[in-house]
Formats: C-alpha cells, sequence, structure tokens
C-alpha cells in the first residue's frame, strides 16, 4: 500500500535529521510515562470495560487480529505516538483483566466523552471532570500503595513519574458533534467558551496534582465525518468541496481557535510547565483533500458499514452488527481492504490513517511551539 510505503519514509527521515542535528532541531525529552485523557480516538479499553459493551469483529482486525477496545481495524494515534516515545501502549484505568501494569501510565480516555459533565442520554459518563477526578484518585490509590512496600512497584508508576510524565488529552469532538442534534450553529458556537471553562478546570486540577507536561490535540474536522454527511449533509448545500459538512468544519474551527489561545493563556499563567498544541484538524483535512496521492482509495466513505457508495453508513446498524430491519437480516461488514479507507467506520479514523496522522504529528510542523524549538519526546521509532 502505498501510504505505508510514504509513512515509513517520512519516519526514517526524521530519525535520519535527529541524528544529524541532535541539538539544533530534537531536543530530546524522555517521558517516563503518559497519563491520556479523551474520547474514542484515543480510547484504548475503557467503555468495554466500563459497561460490559463487546465490540465485535472486525474491529482490531489488523494489528491485534481481535477487537482490542479500540475503536478502530487496529492501532490508534496514541498507540503510534507512544510507540515513537519507546513506550508500551497504555492500558485502560478500567480494564482490570490481565494484570494490567500502569508503570508507563494510564489511559483515562473513554469513547462518547465530552468535556462537558454527561447528560443522562450521554453514550460515556466518563466526562473530562470524571476522567480527572478518576487520575486524582489513581495517584492516590497509588501512592498509598507505595507506601506499604515494593511489592507492587512493577505494576504502578514512581512517584516522581507523576511530575515528569506526559499528560495528553484529546477531547472535544463529542461536545460539538452532539450540541448540533439540538442546537443551532449559532447556538453551538456560544456554547464553546462554557466548554473551555470546563477543561481549564481539569487542566488546574491536574496541575495543582503536579503535571507540568502537557500535550493538547486539537479537534478533527467533524464535518468529514460519514455518520455527519449522512444526517446534516443530505442538502449538498451545506457540503463544502471535499463533500463534508461546512458548519460542523466551521465550529471546529473555532474551538481549535479558542482551545489554542486557552493553551496559550496556560503557558503564560503556567511558566514552570509546558504546553504543546498539536494542530490534528489541519493533519486530518490536508489527508483528506490529498486521499488519492497519499494511497488511499476513499476519502470520507466507511469501511466497515453497510449501505454501499457514497458513506456505506447506516446508523441503525453499528460495525461488525447484524440486525433484522423491515423483515431483512443486514450486517454492517467490512471492506477488503481497510488501509485503502480513511475511515473505518463511520466515525473513527483506520489504522491506515492513524499512522498517517502520527506522522506527520512527529514531523513537529504542526505543533504550538514546533518540535525544532522544543522537541517533547525521543523519536525512536519502530513501525
Amino acid at each position: 500500500m502505498a501510504n505505508y510505503c510514504s509513512n515509513t519514509l517520512v519516519f526514517q527521515v526524521i530519525t535520519l535529521v535527529c541524528l544529524l542535528f541532535p541539538v539544533a532541531n530534537c531536543v530530546q525529552f524522555n517521558y517516563p510515562a503518559v497519563f491520556n485523557f479523551g474520547d474514542s480516538n484515543s480510547d484504548t479499553g475503557e467503555l468495554v470495560a466500563a459497561l460490559g459493551d463487546i465490540l465485535d469483529s472486525p474491529y482490531g482486525q489488523n494489528y491485534f487480529k481481535a477487537p482490542s477496545g479500540r475503536f478502530s481495524d487496529g492501532r490508534l494515534i496514541l498507540d503510534f505516538l507512544m510507540d515513537a516515545m519507546d513506550l508500551p501502549f497504555l492500558n485502560a484505568y478500567l480494564d482490570s483483566i490481565g494484570i494490567p501494569s500502569f508503570r508507563k501510565g494510564c489511559n483515562f480516555a473513554a469513547a462518547g466523552s465530552t468535556i462537558q459533565p454527561a447528560s443522562a442520554q450521554a453514550v460515556s459518563p466518563f466526562s473530562f471532570g470524571v476522567q480527572v477526578a478518576q487520575f486524582v484518585r489513581f495517584k492516590a490509590r497509588v501512592l498509598e500503595l507505595q507506601a506499604k512496600g515494593k511489592r507492587l512497584d512493577k505494576y504502578l508508576p514512581a512517584q516522581d513519574y507523576f511530575q515528569k510524565g506526559l499528560y495528553m488529552f484529546d477531547i472535544g469532538q463529542n461536545d460539538l458533534a452532539g450540541a448540533f442534534y439540538s442546537k443551532t450553529y449559532d447556538q453551538v458556537l456560544a456554547s464553546i467558551p462554557t466548554i473551555l471553562i470546563e477543561f481549564e478546570t481539569g487542566i488546574k486540577t491536574l496541575y495543582d496534582q503536579g503535571a507540568r507536561y502537557f500535550w493538547i490535540h486539537n479537534t478533527g474536522p467533524l464535518g468529514c465525518l460519514a455518520q455527519n454527511v449522512a444526517k446534516f449533509g443530505t442538502d449538498p448545500a451545506s457540503l463544502d468541496e471535499l463533500g463534508c459538512v461546512s458548519k460542523h468544519n466551521q465550529a471546529a474551527k473555532v474551538f481549535n481557535l479558542q482551545l489554542h489561545a486557552l493553551a496559550k493563556k496556560l503557558q503564560g499563567q503556567y511558566t514552570d510547565s509546558n504546553f504543546t498544541y498539536v494542530d490534528i484538524y489541519t493533519i486530518k483535512y490536508n489527508l483528506i483533500s490529498n486521499y488519492s496521492k497519499l494511497g488511499f482509495e476513499q476519502p470520507i466513505m466507511a469501511c466497515c458499514g453497510f449501505g454501499g457508495p457514497p458513506l456505506n453508513y447506516d446508523s441503525r446498524i453499528a460495525c461488525g452488527k447484524t440486525k433484522e430491519i423491515n423483515g431483512a437480516t443486514l450486517t454492517a461488514k467490512a471492506c477488503n481492504d481497510s488501509s485503502e479507507y480513511i475511515n473505518w467506520d463511520g466515525i473513527h479514523y483506520s489504522e491506515a490513517a492513524n499512522q498517517y496522522v502520527s506522522s506527520q504529528i512527529l514531523t513537529g510542523k504542526y505543533s504550538d511551539p514546533p518540535f525544532s524549538d522544543k522537541m517533547p519526546f525521543l523519536l525512536n521509532l519502530k513501525f
């Protein structure tokens, strides 16, 4: 597949640059642990563990060869970034099966989560505030157990990891996408400052807990997700030149501008900390814009779904599920080669797309500050 080859080349070039110019371009930061907060874009099994939901095959078919609790056919952006930092994949906070190790960090992200407190109709009860509260308990429990002896040290982060570790965030997409079901475009925009106040409150709590290194992903072009195109893009006038819902993407841009301003504000406020803002929106929109050049065949249509072109998405039948509709038994199946698709199931990206996005994040060009100023981790790429 062309995009896999090109991605491998990108990683090799980055590594070579680091070797040739170690001081000027690749100041090395070795984080001992990562603590992640977010939604399905970085959930490694939290919602499945919490609610007992079973993600059926073909989820996880590419890398894990079975459903792994991730809403993709394989690895997520978070997985690729952990690999780049030479750290193991993060275990979900609530996943207690298989003696999980939290030595190198913990993942609190849960699919369906929002920054704002969850409503009664929410997919996930684990809003950002709840995830932060879970972290506070996690840290307190770790310190409590460590005080009793070293028996569990190989499973728990060292005390100084809480200050030296990297705190990653990828959340907010569901706040915006969900709002469009009940609010006008102007009302969605008006809600953004309130959403970000909630985010700022969580960041301040983590800072008070000792966090000093913050890595914040902005939200992607949610108007390009087949789910949103199917629901809100029935009028061609509502779509942009790529076939994405214009107002959804515009709302994401407004959200991202204000999120970026908040990151800058926090950097000025907490001068002993480091805030890295990552422009995921631009990376993903560029991918969709140039999908063919990058080796993909389908920019918006889901690989795993039902209904066929142009979207292959039916909200009544989730990927891997079988339902009887109007007397017919229907199954949402996967396409033959998911690496040709940017979108996996109408809502989430394929592993191939996640790998490409990760390769662009690691160039440092889409971050503020850019990596040429402060490289946030040592590139030790194995994929």
